[in-house]
């Protein structure tokens, strides 16, 4: 009995030392779901920010030394237009493809409210809470699109989900007129 007691005790120990992840936010609930590419999205938006601002530092530099000033205003026109949206337009459309990405999720049960945790314009975390009755299915399947909270999309991946019932739940399969395996089988 003894040897059982020290075993069941060092259980104890490892289990709240695990319970406290850096993630938990009570005041959301319960974390329901981590994105696997929160990292990688960040990544990406981080690069291709130093990437604008150097290239928005290096400019005049290049105008100077090139000589690119004193040739036609054509080629001048070109070049801008060409460091403007490596500058501009990647950023914006990064920021657009992945501002509903959901680093992760949180369900406070007693409330049915959601809180979304996604990357905001400037690579800072941005909580949206949303209910239930809140979330709409696109009608057709959008590439950076799993539902719709009120009017934001939101790209979550259902396998993440460690419960199943948590994303049926999310989605609204739970409780509506969907068949159910039992109608099958029948």
């Amino acid at each position: 009995g003894f040897i059982f007691q020290v075993t069941s005790f060092q259980g104890v120990a490892v289990r709240s030392l695990s319970t406290s992840s850096p993630h938990d936010h009570p005041e959301h609930g319960r974390l329901v779901y981590k994105g696997n590419l929160a990292k990688t999205v960040l990544g990406v938006r981080f690069f291709s920010y130093s990437t604008s601002i150097f290239n928005l530092f290096m400019m005049p530099y290049i105008m100077l030394k090139s000589g690119i000033g004193v040739e036609s205003l054509l080629v001048q026109a070109a070049f801008y237009g060409l460091i403007g949206v490596f500058t501009f337009v990647t950023p914006v459309t990064l920021h657009i493809l992945t501002k509903g990405y959901v680093i992760r999720l949180y369900y406070k049960d007693e409330v049915d409210t959601y809180t979304a945790i996604t990357y905001n314009a400037i690579l800072a975390e941005k909580a949206t809470v949303f209910h239930q009755k809140d979330v709409k299915i696109p009608d057709i399947t959008k590439m950076f699109t799993t539902f719709y909270a009120k009017t934001k999309s939101m790209l979550v991946n259902p396998t993440l989900f460690p419960n199943p019932q948590d994303y049926n739940h999310l989605m609204g399969y739970d409780k509506s007129s969907f068949f159910k395996f039992e109608d099958i089988e029948e």
